[in-house]
């Protein structure tokens, strides 16, 4: 009679840890499935972060470029144009000579 407790007791204790295992088993599943969900979740912000960020990056370095062939330019007319100082000394000849024009 002993040994059929014992065994019953016994048979008893392995269900309750089976079934503590399956408990376990399934919050670790859930668990991971959650870790996961929140990692391609995570994974699909960063890529849109970095998609947007690459866009940003493209349209600042074309207006780079557009700044940069702007200032070129500018640099060219600029070389073209006389100096305050030439036309300084232009004016003072022009006014050594206006007397005689008179």
């Amino acid at each position: 009679m002993v040994e059929n407790y014992s065994n019953a007791q016994y048979s008893v204790d392995m269900n309750t840890r089976i079934r503590d295992l399956e408990e376990k088993t399934k919050i670790l599943r859930e668990r991971i499935l959650l870790v996961s969900k929140n990692l391609v979740d995570e994974r699909e912000k960063t890529f849109n972060e970095l998609q947007e960020t690459k866009k940003a990056l493209l349209e600042i370095k074309e207006k780079n470029i557009r700044m940069e062939e702007f200032l070129q330019r500018l640099a060219e007319q600029n070389s073209e144009l006389a100096r305050k100082e030439e036309l300084m000394i232009l004016k003072r000849q022009f006014d050594m000579i206006e007397p005689h024009l008179k």
